[in-house]
């Protein structure tokens, strides 16, 4: 795969002396614009390639370390000034997520890379759960791994570490990554053009079998006008066609209103804009 890792200047903040909170005096209101996203390398390596990823980050994550925990100190308007660097890293998908942080594959007991729950636990209890694990963390769970100062069985340290199995390399923070955004989009604009179809804004409360009928009309347009088969759950490849202009013209033609096919047009046209 092309890799590119790159960086924004997302804020700056000054904090006077004498004062607890911080004013942020500039944000960066485009941070994925190519004109603020600066690359800092480029690469031909798969994040499963644990010894190239870290061969060519590794001299990227000692410098952040370094800048970390130093300062910057420049002139001013002939003052000097103290600056410090917080890093954030983010738009990592799972796997990616895993390879930095150290944990097993995806398809460990333990599901999740925000908190600790197994397949079994997540299964009964969907909703509540919180943010647990961190990057420092991850490193102790790893030195247990490593030295295993109790000398329990495998298994019994695979549960005291729960699932950590590698050193982790880089702190990523828990942020939707583009993958995600894509299926969460699509997976409203599906709904949205359902809704158009069967004109569920002149219908105060649609029956079930309306709403089937509506949306067995969409997969049937969409199969015939953009090849696209109907799928049980949204994936990246189906968000990624259904959110184009072809797509948006295929569902038109099913939209009697000229004003409301108008409104899917633009609507479209702006996400496309956005995105």
């Amino acid at each position: 795969k092309a890799v590119r890792f790159s960086f924004t200047i997302m804020s700056v903040s000054i904090q006077a002396e004498g004062e607890d909170e911080a004013i942020t005096i500039f944000r960066e209101p485009k941070p994925n614009s190519e004109m603020s996203c600066k690359p800092l390398c480029l690469m031909f390596v798969d994040e499963s390639d644990h010894e190239t990823l870290t061969g060519v980050l590794g001299p990227v994550v000692a410098e952040r370390n370094a800048m970390k925990h130093s300062r910057l100190i420049l002139s001013v308007g002939g003052l000097s000034r103290s600056f410090r660097f917080h890093f954030r890293g983010t738009g990592y998908d799972e796997k990616m997520v895993r390879e930095m942080e150290g944990l097993e594959a995806s398809g460990s007991t333990y599901i999740c890379t925000l908190c600790d729950s197994t397949r079994a636990e997540a299964s009964q209890n969907m909703t509540l759960h919180s943010v647990t694990r961190s990057h420092d963390e991850n490193l102790e769970r790893y030195e247990l791994w490593r030295t295993n100062p109790h000398s329990e069985s495998a298994e019994e340290l695979r549960d005291r570490v729960k699932g950590v199995s590698a050193k982790p390399f880089m702190e990523t923070q828990p942020t939707l990554d583009a993958l995600h955004c894509d299926i969460g989009n699509a997976t409203e604009f599906y709904k949205i053009f359902q809704d158009e179809i069967g004109e569920v804004y002149h219908k105060a409360n649609p029956s079930r079998e309306q709403r089937r009928s509506w949306r067995a009309a969409l997969d049937k347009q969409l199969r015939k006008k953009m090849k696209l088969k109907p799928v049980m759950r949204m994936n990246g490849n189906y968000a990624r066609k259904l959110m184009t202009r072809e797509a948006v013209e295929a569902v038109c033609e099913l939209v009697c209103s000229e004003e409301r096919q108008e409104a899917l047009r633009e609507l479209m046209g702006l996400y496309i804009q956005m995105k």
